[in-house]
C-alpha cells in the first residue's frame, strides 16, 4: 500500500464543504477527502457497492493544470486515486468532475487554503532564529 502513495511530505487536506455524491446510471460515489502531497494528489472515494467499477474522475484547478491518473487501488468499497503533480502554488480551488459521462459533470469543489512553503531551505534571521515560513499567495 505504501507504493500507492506519492512521496515527499503530506502538505495539507481537503474536506467536502458539501456532500460529496455523485450517482448516475453508470456508477455512484462519494468523495471523502483528497491528501495533498509534496508530490501527487490522493483522492480517497466512496464507492456505493465493493463490485462496483471505480469512478472515472478529472481533477481540475483554476489554472487549468493537467492532472494525470498514476495508480488506482480498491479496498473493498473503498477507492484511492493518485493524480500528479501535486498543486501548483497559488492554488485556490480544486474540482473532481465525474468522467463516466460526456459532460465531466462537477461532483465536488475544494478550496485549497495557503500552503506553507514545506521544501524550501531553512532560513534564519540575524539572531539565528528559523524565520516564519513563507506562505505562498493567491495569483
Amino acid at each position: 500500500m505504501r507504493e500507492l502513495i506519492p512521496s515527499g511530505s503530506l502538505r495539507g487536506m481537503l474536506l467536502p464543504p458539501t456532500y460529496g455524491r455523485h450517482v448516475t446510471d453508470n456508477t455512484a460515489f462519494t468523495v471523502l477527502s483528497v491528501e495533498i502531497w509534496a508530490t501527487g494528489l490522493v483522492v480517497n472515494i466512496q464507492m456505493a457497492s465493493e463490485d462496483g467499477p471505480e469512478p472515472s474522475i478529472i481533477l481540475q484547478d483554476h489554472f487549468g493544470t493537467e492532472y494525470s491518473l498514476r495508480n488506482s487501488a480498491k479496498l473493498g468499497s473503498r477507492n484511492l486515486q493518485v493524480f500528479t503533480p501535486s498543486v501548483p502554488p497559488g492554488t485556490r480551488s480544486l474540482t473532481v468532475r465525474s468522467a463516466d459521462d460526456a459532460e465531466a459533470r462537477p461532483v465536488v469543489t475544494f478550496a485549497v487554503p495557503l500552503l506553507a512553503v514545506q521544501d524550501a531551505p531553512a532560513a534564519s534571521d540575524d539572531n539565528g532564529y528559523p524565520a516564519p515560513p513563507e506562505l505562498r499567495r493567491p495569483a
